[in-house]
């Protein structure tokens, strides 16, 4: 049986993004609620929150406007490495046939770092490599990385944060 092609997500960034957060592919619930990280057991937001504390409690779909609004004005960008893949299910080992997103292409005036969240982005780190800033691989927020605690995810990335100004 053949996968359905998918199309990620636009890029979520602005002319002050200093840290671009790369995933690899958005999960099925975050395509369908067209969000990135849209899965409730995704703690990508529950992390962030957690280093900026002051930051919107409120993590329903709902609020996804503001969540983006508050990641913007910290300095953070979102994208993924794919821009279209064909999977099945939401887990990165099943991409095939992916097509790169061009992360050049975006122009960040202010770009200072990426951050590429787990090992399946991480692959695509010499073509961000080549943007001349520091790119790190950062635990997978993802449900599936559960060899991770929770705060020893939340203390690599703090660490990526500190390093650029952005806590």
């Amino acid at each position: 049986m053949a996968s359905t092609r998918l199309v990620g997500l636009a890029p979520l960034v602005s002319p002050a993004t200093r840290v671009l957060i790369l995933g690899s592919f958005p999960g099925v619930r975050s395509l369908q609620a067209q969000q990135y990280y849209g899965h409730p057991q995704n703690q990508l937001w529950k992390i962030l929150q957690a280093i900026w504390p002051s930051g919107p409690l409120d993590i329903s779909a709902t609020s996804y406007e503001k969540r983006s609004a508050w990641l913007l004005e910290r300095g953070l960008g979102v994208w993924d490495v794919y821009a279209s893949c064909e999977r099945e299910g939401s887990l990165d080992t099943a991409i095939r046939n992916a097509v790169a997103n061009d992360i050049a292409a975006l122009q960040l005036p202010k770009l200072a770092a990426i951050a590429h969240n787990g090992g399946e982005s991480f692959k695509h780190a010499h073509h961000t490599q080549t943007l001349g800033v520091p790119v790190y691989k950062l635990p997978s927020t993802s449900p599936a990385n559960a060899s991770w605690s929770f705060a020893r995810k939340l203390a690599a990335w703090r660490e990526v944060m500190e390093q650029h100004g952005l806590v």
